[in-house]
């Protein structure tokens, strides 16, 4: 039998590994929504099960988990950036600073939140197949009964750089013409400024700054990505005029350090990995392992799982 003083020990004890946990955002991609259980509900299960008491939470557009998918395709991305920023700062669990996992173009939004408010702070950022770099070419549309998708399909097709297409389509506001990048800088509402490849008068210092800042910026590439063109966009690489690969470093991004992910390499806190498989197919036994493990827990807890993986049903980009 315990004795009082055994009891308020083992409560303390207690509370003190579950202060422990830093939270967790996560930030579904295309197609997706906050809870499904079969992707983002399934992640939150696995975080849940190797950290025991840690806080979990999976961002949301709008007020239905059917607005939040619809968003996944229209609106204008810094708009929904700004809700997540709101969002985030209402949540007493995350004011001391979260750990964010973004999946596919949900870890570009979340690399935006941490560039643009970062308030509560993000410490570790981990990306799984986002197209940082921007993409050369719309994600396909797997699923042919998906109307929106097959809509935003048909909508990008009256033209990716115009105004009411980057107004309306979040795929056409991360698309990067590798034939006309002067295109790009001047009708792309979104990409150019977050990579703060604008003019250089109106570079935003405290993007760089936000970014510099992370503990780790962990970002995976799929080995076998058909969807996200180039795959090694993951990785910021993008295509160059004669549709050439061109590798971050290589970049006046990273070269003239636009974004702080030179001063992160030369802290060894940039991550270069890759994950085995197609886009969004992702095992348990990775995501344990990988993330888990070495970034969202503070326990340490080396178990080794072979579970089934995460469906990312229909999600796409």
């Amino acid at each position: 039998m315990y004795s009082w003083l055994s009891l308020l020990t083992i409560l303390i004890y207690s509370h003190v590994i579950v202060k422990a946990q830093t939270p967790v955002v996560l930030w579904h991609g295309m197609g997706d929504d906050c809870c499904n259980p079969d992707s983002m509900g399934r992640i939150t299960d696995l975080i849940k099960q190797h950290v025991p008491g840690i806080f979990v939470h999976s961002v949301k557009i709008g007020d239905s988990e059917n607005s939040d998918r619809n968003a996944g395709f229209f609106g204008v991305i810094d708009n929904q950036v700004d809700y997540a920023c709101e969002q985030l700062a209402t949540i007493p669990e995350l004011a001391n600073g979260f750990n964010a996992v973004g999946f596919s173009q949900g870890g570009l939004f979340m690399r935006a939140y941490v560039e643009r408010c970062n308030q509560p702070q993000v410490r570790h950022l981990v990306t799984f197949g986002s197209p940082h770099g921007g993409v050369s070419d719309i994600p396909n549309c797997e699923n042919i009964h998906d109307f929106k998708c097959t809509l935003m399909r048909t909508m990008v097709k009256r033209g990716v750089y115009t105004d009411y297409v980057q107004h309306h389509v979040i795929q056409a506001q991360y698309f990067k013409s590798p034939s006309d990048y002067e295109a790009y800088l001047e009708h792309n509402i979104f990409l150019p400024r977050l990579n703060n490849q604008i003019e250089s008068k109106y570079q935003n210092t405290t993007y760089r700054d936000n970014l510099a800042s992370l503990e780790s910026f962990v970002m995976i590439k799929f080995a076998d990505d058909t969807m996200i063109k180039p795959p090694e966009s993951a990785w910021f690489w993008t295509l160059d005029q004669d549709n050439e690969i061109w590798p971050l470093k290589d970049q006046v991004i990273y070269q003239d350090d636009l974004l702080g992910l030179q001063l992160l390499d030369h802290d060894a806190k940039l991550k270069f990995m890759t994950c085995p498989g197609s886009h969004m197919q992702i095992s348990d036994d990775y995501f344990v392992n990988q993330v888990i493990q070495p970034l969202l827990s503070s326990t340490g807890d080396q178990n080794k799982v072979n579970g089934p993986g995460i469906r990312f049903v229909n999600q796409q980009a």
